[in-house]
């Protein structure tokens, strides 16, 4: 593969990155399990799992009247607790005002979709997906290669972990746009050509902690060799090249955003991806 390709997509990242802050968005949807909201489809916190008594919707009152639902006669709410965080001004030791936040507990009422009537409840969040041959061949040749263990599996977490080398990434029906889903894969396998057995980036025995230096680095390597992959595959999109320069772009504020890193992760990136593609 021609240099020029690791060079054209440094460039672009960099050019990307000039136009100011982008914000990074997770390219896959989380896996609802145990109580969520239903209309933020979010999971409530481990505290307010352990509260409630059903897993599945629950919603305010408000929030089912709107969708068109109705408390059944009798039912009983639950609640969920959560923080609001208030400001209020103290005079401190020295005499002076300061600012002082306090924390309070709060709640509010809700009620389980089994007492409402009128809504249904929501289906699997899944889509469905067509695959793209070309890149998962890529992905199946390297994996068998190298004997790694993939996992793609319904989960909200994507991960390479070293001390048993295998990749783990949410399932394709969870993204948005199939072409994410190998944005993502495609990291997590440039991750990989770091074990000590490959291109022996990721040092035996030594754990880069998270935010660090060390760390920041090597997850410009893997984004920008999955950019790379992307481009070079022809199925990158605006959507994936702006998030790729927006999760660049996080990790270079700890590098205090000197662009110099890029060009230094680029010519890993090169490495890793012609790695990969068993050039």
């Amino acid at each position: 593969m021609s240099t020029n390709v690791y060079q054209l997509v440094t460039d672009r990242i960099i050019e990307e990155l000039q136009k100011g802050n982008i914000p990074w968005e997770k390219p896959w949807t989380g896996v609802r399990s145990g109580a969520f909201n239903r209309i933020s489809k979010k999971p409530y916190s481990l505290l307010n799992q352990m509260l409630l008594k059903h897993e599945g919707e629950y919603a305010t009152f408000k929030q089912w009247s709107e969708l068109g639902g109705k408390i059944r006669k009798g039912e009983k709410c639950e609640i969920v607790v959560f923080w609001k965080i208030f400001e209020k001004e103290e005079i401190n030791d020295k005499g002076e005002k300061e600012k002082v936040t306090i924390p309070l507990l709060k709640y509010i009422n809700v009620f389980h979709i089994s007492q409402v009537e009128g809504v249904e409840p929501l289906k699997q969040p899944f889509n469905e997906v067509t695959p793209i041959e070309e890149a998962d061949k890529i992905i199946i040749d390297y994996v068998t290669r190298e004997h790694i263990t993939f996992e793609e599996k319904a989960s909200d977490k994507a991960f390479y972990s070293p001390s048993r080398d295998c990749v783990v990434v949410p399932m394709k029906e969870q993204y948005k746009h199939i072409n994410e889903y190998y944005s993502t894969t495609f990291h997590e396998l440039t991750h990989s050509t770091g074990h000590p057995s490959r291109l022996d980036r990721l040092k035996t025995g030594a754990v880069a902690a998270f935010g660090s230096e060390t760390y920041s680095k090597e997850e410009l390597v893997a984004e920008i060799g999955s950019a790379t992959i992307l481009n070079t595959l022809g199925i990158e999109t605006a959507k994936t090249f702006r998030n790729s320069a927006a999760y660049i772009q996080n990790w270079l504020h700890v590098l205090q955003n000197d662009n110099k890193f890029i060009v230094s992760a680029a010519s890993k990136a090169e490495k890793a991806v012609a790695y990969i593609l068993g050039e």
